[in-house]
């Protein structure tokens, strides 16, 4: 079988699932994931000894399955809490006073570097400050704040007295924030007065007073001072606090102690209609799946690693930074504003500069560097060791453009795929496994994943099917925020007693695993179901196009017709050409049934915050519908700008 890339011996041999397979006396990885899917208790109990994961009191039973599959509890009896493993295990030893994090502003002059003892003070300020205000186990506080120092301290100071952070994204406008305060019913908001955007001071507390006039279960609002801003920030007496004004002392506050599954992290992902759902990740659950089983063992992140993914803490993604390296003693870099400003260089520039050595990406944000062309190639990226991908499918051409330009052909891309109800991977990618372009190297292990059609049964290498989980993994979020019903519903009962995940999966002829897009956003054309990555890809590969979204509509005749919605390179001139060359491109790649309908040339696609496409928007303004739910849309001006585009 012909791969683009095979792991050198060395690599493999030094890896930490190679680690892990001699600690379990297994041969490799298949017969690993074997005995996980055939006994998850047995994996996480290794995952647990493996990773010295600590707790005050050790669990009873690793796995509880008294209320069936959708109500699984893990490690039962036990207690524990994120903080003492990110951060109070390190206490006594050489880590303790080595650097943690390193932060940029978005003018680079501004820099400031803190050490696990360092850090590990401003969080115990901070919770002290924050039990004093009556904040304490239980209680939700919301952390709506850009890329900051501070805005890893609140997180962990939250977990530090037992309440539950809510993440929220820095984009956000007062409506997104008030409904997911209101339903969260959160307790308290941890805030700064604004940030920087593009050279520009951008107001947060602002926004946050409009959401607040209809957010009643809010009691205080924690605000730092970003500083250098310029901007008013008006205070309510009684009600908001300056950071520093209540971050005054208990350096030492001791780590609440809290049942494993006790929830810990409430993080808001958008649905399709309806309200956003709350998932719901506990102490042991986040920690024992994607911090441990993912990106530790599967990922071969090491305490000597430097993790960078640019990212804001409203994606789960946020909750990986804050913990990856902390669990493991390695150390973050955090970057304020954007990757390309104030120099489209920028983010090249900080992987070279920091020494970064475990880079994440996200497909859109290779798309959106592509756009520069070669700039990369000036930066010394000869530190990194292993790049890591999420958050939607790859299309082969940025696939490529990021190997070839970025891991110069040579170290590997840790694929992952989960989401934040999973609260870890479904498929991985791992360094002890070839790649091929786009593709993921394995199931995950112990998340009973699989491939099926809709009456639950397994489809044949190189058939699209449902990707779905047969039993509970630790991760899983635990139903979601007061909807019990719409946890069933939404996830275990489209195939009864299976958790649906939504999307297309297929494992090809070369033995390695791909996600083709939503399952709500396949195409069926000519009684043939095709996922929207698989034509987008032949669009971006014409070089046109920075990005492009495809999806079909309802067609009088034929039943379904595709259209594209695609962002021209900046060197496109003639549109209606360039439209004709688009569909011509997708008739000679698939075939005359895949001639679009229409090619429509748009300034920007509309995203969530974690920088997902959202075609069911598309295929809505299209057809001049209803949405949906868009408060998780991070650039709602698109919208406007398509419709625009559409009557002209």
């Amino acid at each position: 079988m012909a791969y683009l890339w095979t792991p050198p011996t060395e690599l493999v041999d030094k890896s930490n699932l190679s680690a892990f397979l001699r600690a379990t006396g297994l041969p490799d990885y298949d017969i690993l994931a074997a005995r996980a899917d055939t006994d998850p208790a047995w994996l996480v109990q290794e995952v647990l000894k493996f990773c010295d994961v600590r707790f005050y009191r050790q669990p009873e039973k690793i796995l509880d399955l008294a209320r069936g599959q959708p109500w699984a509890r893990w490690c039962v009896g036990g207690t524990t809490n994120i903080v003492l493993n990110c951060i109070d295990k390190h206490r006594g030893t050489a880590v303790w006073h080595a650097p943690f994090l390193a932060w940029e502003g978005e003018d680079r002059r501004e820099q400031r570097r803190l050490t696990y003892a360092e850090f590990a003070s401003d969080v115990g300020r901070l919770a002290s400050g924050l039990r004093k205000l009556g904040i304490g186990k239980g209680d939700v506080v919301a952390i709506y704040m850009p890329n900051l120092p501070e805005t890893f301290v609140a997180f962990f100071a939250t977990l530090k007295i037992g309440a539950i952070v809510m993440p929220l994204f820095s984009g956000f406008g007062p409506d997104p924030i008030r409904s997911r305060l209101n339903h969260g019913e959160a307790k308290a908001v941890i805030t700064a007065n604004g940030t920087w955007r593009r050279g520009a001071p951008a107001p947060l507390k602002s926004v946050l007073d409009e959401a607040l006039e209809t957010a009643p279960s809010v009691q205080h609002v924690i605000v730092a001072d970003r500083g250098g801003l310029g901007i008013d920030t008006p205070m309510q007496a009684g009600r908001d606090h300056w950071w520093n004004e209540i971050a005054q002392d208990g350096a030492e506050l001791p780590t609440a102690v809290m049942d494993a599954e006790d929830p810990a992290i409430l993080l808001y992902t958008s649905g399709t209609t309806g309200e956003p759902k709350g998932c719901v990740w506990t102490h042991i659950s986040f920690i024992g799946s994607m911090v441990t089983r993912d990106m530790i063992i599967c990922g071969d992140f090491k305490p000597t690693d430097l993790f960078f993914f640019f990212s804001d803490m409203g994606w789960m993604v946020g909750a990986m930074c804050a913990c990856i390296p902390s669990f493991a003693g390695g150390r973050l870099l955090v970057a304020e504003g954007t990757p390309d400003y104030p120099d489209t260089g920028r983010f090249w520039r900080l992987i070279a500069e920091h020494k970064v050595t475990y880079l994440g990406v996200s497909p859109t944000i290779v798309r959106g560097m592509m756009r520069y062309g070669d700039e990369v190639e000036q930066y010394d990226l000869s530190s990194l060791r292993i790049t890591a991908s999420g958050g939607e499918a790859w299309t082969e051409t940025p696939w490529r453009w990021f190997f070839e330009h970025v891991c110069k052909s040579n170290i590997p891309i840790i694929n992952i795929s989960g989401g934040t109800e999973v609260g870890g991977c479904i498929f991985t990618g791992t360094p002890n496994h070839p790649m091929n372009p786009c593709a993921f190297s394995r199931p995950a292990l112990g998340v009973g994943a699989d491939i099926v059609d809709m009456a639950g049964h397994r489809v044949p290498d190189g058939e699209v099917g449902e990707l779905v989980l047969r039993h509970a993994s630790i991760g899983l979020t635990k139903s979601l925020w007061k909807a019990d019903q719409r946890y069933l519903e939404s996830y275990w009962k489209t195939i009864p007693g299976i958790w649906v995940h939504g999307d297309f999966a297929m494992r090809g002829k070369d033995g390695l695993y791909y996600i083709l897009g939503r399952s709500d956003d396949t195409i069926k054309i000519s009684g043939k179901r095709v996922g929207p990555a698989e034509l987008e890809g032949i669009l971006t590969a014409t070089g046109k196009v920075a990005e492009a979204a495809v999806f079909s509509v309802p067609h009088p005749v034929k039943g379904s017709a595709i259209v594209c919605a695609c962002v021209p390179s900046a060197t496109t001139q003639d549109s209606r050409a360039l439209s004709e060359e688009l569909s011509q491109a997708l008739v000679h790649g698939m075939g005359t049934s895949y001639r679009p309908e229409r090619v429509l040339l748009v300034d920007d696609l509309p995203r969530t915050r974690n920088m997902k496409i959202m075609r069911r928007v598309l295929r809505a303004v299209f057809e001049d519908k209803d949405p949906g739910d868009l408060s998780a849309l991070a650039n709602p001006e698109a919208i406007e700008h398509i419709r625009r585009k559409l009557k002209a």
